[in-house]
């Protein structure tokens, strides 16, 4: 299966660990995973030209490019990214805005993608400094989820931890380890 593990922070700290953590889970497996962190890309923004409106294709050629053909060719995606004041990292929705072109593929085009051999899952974990940050987690969510219907991933989980913001804290916690293992098993699973 192939797997595709995108990282929303731009530093190294919880979300990092997450994500290193389940992708070891994946290979354990023997999964093909590729790790794309949003912070090392040079992605331009999405001006909304529509230059992609008749096609479904963005006319700006940046990394991007590397990211699409991974986007369409993947069975299961793992998310993981802090919650930065109740949204995602500017890095990782610079990635999703350009997914623009996608939209129009499949809300305006209606261009027909073919059946995958597996149904397409994915799984979000995000992680906040903040102990009372729900509201982070639902705002988060609600633009992630919009971003993985549009490429045609409509199932996911979520595990979100609060209260967590010094690097490496999140590891004090051992029933987090034991929640990520059971939801990375439920996502490799072939329903």
């Amino acid at each position: 299966m192939k797997i595709l593990a995108l990282l929303g922070s731009p530093r190294k700290g919880n979300s990092e660990i997450l994500l290193n953590k389940a992708i070891e889970l994946c290979q354990k497996e023997k999964h093909e995973v590729h790790i794309i962190k949003a912070y090392e890309l040079n992605i331009s923004d999405c001006t909304a030209c529509d230059g992609c409106k008749d096609t479904g294709q963005c006319i700006i050629s940046d990394d991007m490019d590397l990211v699409y053909p991974l986007l369409r060719q993947v069975h299961r995606i793992i998310i993981a990214s802090p919650i930065f004041f109740f949204g995602i990292p500017g890095q990782l929705k610079l990635l999703i805005d350009r997914c623009q072109c996608l939209w129009y593929e499949k809300y305006v085009l209606k261009k027909i993608i073919p059946e995958e051999e597996f149904k397409r899952k994915a799984l979000i974990m995000l992680v906040g400094g903040m102990k009372k940050g729900q509201i982070g987690v639902t705002c988060a969510e609600a633009t992630l989820k919009a971003f993985l219907r549009t490429i045609n991933v409509n199932e996911h989980s979520t595990l979100s931890y609060l209260g967590y913001d010094e690097p490496g804290s999140i590891l004090k916690s051992p029933d987090i380890i034991k929640d990520l293992e059971f939801s990375v098993a439920q996502l490799l699973k072939n329903d």
